[in-house]
């Protein structure tokens, strides 16, 4: 199941760029790639979502669950036995008996997790991401594709610049202090994780 973006064509508009009316599939598209681009570097949605994710079972009574906020754990299981005797406690399970015994163990937890609305920020940089890539394409050289110019080389006397745009560098890529920045603010790192 795809997620809605982080951001609209409204949120674009309401930071003063203008998406004429032939440009709202595109600024949709982008706003969607934006959103998936933060979301990867955020190693979770973000957003409300329901999502079933398999851990291993550690040793001890606390599981940490990925994802936070939790909002609700809907159903454990350790090695595809349900199991009832948990309590989800500050964006940990907590069971008597431990996640583990003498081997490894395979824990699956259907929950309920992510904010209700994507903070500010958030949204900010979606459409930041979403806009450059718009004003790319109205910039077009005719391949129909936004694509970041990057600068390969630079002369000050006479000033010259020359420009590649091999692909490598688009509108989508996040920087990496954004990357340290999402990961450290929603602690990412899920294994697998499997939206319904």
């Amino acid at each position: 199941m795809a997620l809605d973006p982080l951001a609209t064509v409204a949120d674009l508009e309401a930071r003063g760029f203008t998406v004429e009316a032939s440009e709202t599939s595109i600024a949709g598209v982008y706003l969607g790639i934006a959103s998936a681009a933060v979301r990867e570097a955020a190693g979770v949605a973000i957003t409300r979502v329901t999502s079933t994710i398999t851990l291993e079972g550690m040793r001890g009574q606390w599981l940490r669950l990925p994802a936070p906020p939790i909002v609700s754990v809907a159903s454990v299981s350790i090695d595809g036995v349900t199991v009832t005797d948990w309590r989800l406690r500050s964006e940990r399970l907590w069971r008597a008996c431990g996640w583990t015994g003498c081997e490894p163990s395979e824990v699956e937890v259907t929950m309920t997790h992510g904010l209700l609305e994507a903070p500010e920020d958030i949204v900010d940089l979606v459409c930041r991401m979403a806009a450059s890539a718009i004003v790319a394409v109205r910039e077009d050289d005719g391949t129909g594709l936004a694509v970041s110019k990057e600068v390969t080389s630079e002369r000050l006397g006479d000033w010259s610049v020359t420009y590649g745009a091999d692909g490598r560098i688009t509108e989508m890529d996040l920087p990496q202090y954004w990357r340290e920045r999402l990961q450290a603010r929603f602690g990412g790192g899920i294994d697998m994780l499997v939206t319904r």
